[in-house]
């Protein structure tokens, strides 16, 4: 049994067990076939919550930091994200934006499930940032579909600076997938990308009730 598998099938009912995350809308993401789940980011937790309740792999990218650790701690920490099926991003790499599209390009390649954030990093005051098109393109590159995803709750199941979860309740909502073929045939590429994300961010807010920021969200120092 892969890394994958053995971990899937421990942590999921043992975290869903502790914390019984309510969860809504998961018929909307399909059993198979590539798909995108792009989903608000609150914490850094996120990309473990979405796994565990999704039945079936959700791929995301993790920092590289975390699979290029020494000793056993570096060990277990390589483990853990690969078995998560999560993949190593160089993010202070200047070509790792465009890698990171490629990698992604992959997986859905393979019918596999690719999660991913549309504001680019974490909201570190609650707010809904602007969209990043790189959903967008990887979604009409590849001619698959987006599921919108909310999550409420996140920030305080491990707020910024905390090195262990807390026991909160948190909601994870899946709303309808959002079908990319032949809808922006005839439609400049650039501008189609806009309005494809401009819709991921509307379904998205209308999952979660977020306020709205103007503009987009920056990467702190430290994140």
């Amino acid at each position: 049994m892969s890394l994958y598998r053995t971990l899937h099938a421990v942590v999921p009912p043992v975290a869903k067990a502790i914390w019984r995350p309510r969860v809504e809308g998961l018929e909307h993401v399909p059993a198979t076939g590539g798909v995108l789940l792009a989903s608000n980011h609150l914490s850094f937790v996120d990309s473990v919550v979405i796994p565990v309740v999704v039945p079936r792999k959700v791929v995301f990218l993790a920092k590289s930091d975390y699979f290029t650790g020494t000793g056993v701690r570096g060990a277990l920490s390589r483990a853990w994200f690969e078995g998560l099926g999560m993949l190593p991003v160089d993010r202070d790499d200047p070509r790792a934006a465009l890698g990171s599209l490629d990698t992604a390009l992959e997986v859905l390649a393979r019918g596999e499930a690719f999660g991913l954030y549309p504001e680019g990093t974490r909201s570190r005051d609650g707010r809904l940032y602007r969209g990043r098109t790189g959903v967008a393109h990887l979604a009409l590159t590849a001619g698959v579909p987006i599921v919108p995803v909310g999550l409420v709750g996140t920030e305080r199941l491990q707020p910024v600076g905390s090195s262990l979860p807390r026991i909160v309740q948190v909601d994870v909502r899946f709303g309808v997938p959002i079908e990319v073929a032949g809808r922006f045939e005839g439609m400049a590429s650039g501008k189609a990308r806009r309005v494809l994300t401009d819709e991921v961010m509307d379904a998205i807010a209308g999952l979660t009730g977020q306020e709205r920021a103007p503009g987009y969200n920056e990467r702190a120092p430290d994140a």
